[in-house]
């Protein structure tokens, strides 16, 4: 029985995007294996069940694999009917779960993005931009059913992207969360901060510090060719 649950996770150490996974791999309570990859000598596992992207996260179920957090993260919940839910069982709430996700994903991430890889002026628009998209954010999580301590899908993307928020102010001097800007949203985040899980996968502000000036650095040199 064991070989036919088999669960593989393939990760980086910083993805948020496997945070994500392993993240809703432990709220089901489901014993997985991990491979932490290097992306720069992927290894032919990764090559071979994601022959497309060739990225991480990769969760590979007895033997086959499912790429793209998102999917990923559905997969789970459909999956895995035991434990709490990832996603709202009433399909319209669903659906509106479901944009949001598409939203931080296809416009919130690449606006932090831009952040990370500018300077001056336009890293100020930038941050303009996250900011508003913010906001955005947060009038369409009041129409959401949430509670900051139930794990759901969106909460698990909010706090494996913004959980670190101290590492901005830190590294950027610039503040994203912003209690007077987006009440709901901090609460949200600081609330999930807090939670054992979160802080089992997410790694902690010393390192990510260190992680995102490497990867602010990497990602300067390369807006510069």
């Amino acid at each position: 029985m064991a070989e036919e649950n088999k669960v593989i996770l393939h990760k980086t150490y910083a993805s948020s995007y496997a945070m994500r996974v392993e993240l809703a791999l432990k709220i089901k309570g489901i014993q997985f294996e991990y491979v932490d990859e290097d992306l720069s000598n992927k290894s032919p596992e990764l090559l071979k069940y994601n022959p497309v992207h060739k990225k991480v996260p990769l969760l590979v179920h007895n033997g086959k694999p499912v790429s793209e957090s998102l999917i990923i993260l559905e997969y789970i919940d459909e999956t895995w009917k035991t434990g709490p839910l990832i996603l709202p069982q009433d399909p319209y709430e669903r659906a509106r779960v479901r944009f949001w996700a598409n939203f931080i994903d296809q416009h919130l991430i690449p606006s932090t993005r831009k952040v990370w890889s500018t300077t001056g002026e336009e890293q100020e628009k930038a941050k303009e931009e996250i900011m508003e998209k913010l906001r955005i954010l947060e009038e369409g999580l009041k129409t959401t059913n949430h509670e900051n301590d139930n794990l759901g899908l969106l909460q698990i993307l909010l706090v494996t992207l913004f959980g670190s928020y101290k590492v901005y102010e830190e590294v950027l001097g610039m503040k994203i969360l912003v209690p007077e800007n987006t009440p709901l949203l901090y609460s949200c985040v600081t609330s999930l901060n807090k939670l054992p899980l979160v802080k089992e996968v997410c790694p902690p502000h010393d390192k990510m510090v260190a992680l995102v000036n490497v990867y602010r650095q990497k990602l300067l040199k390369s807006s510069t060719k």
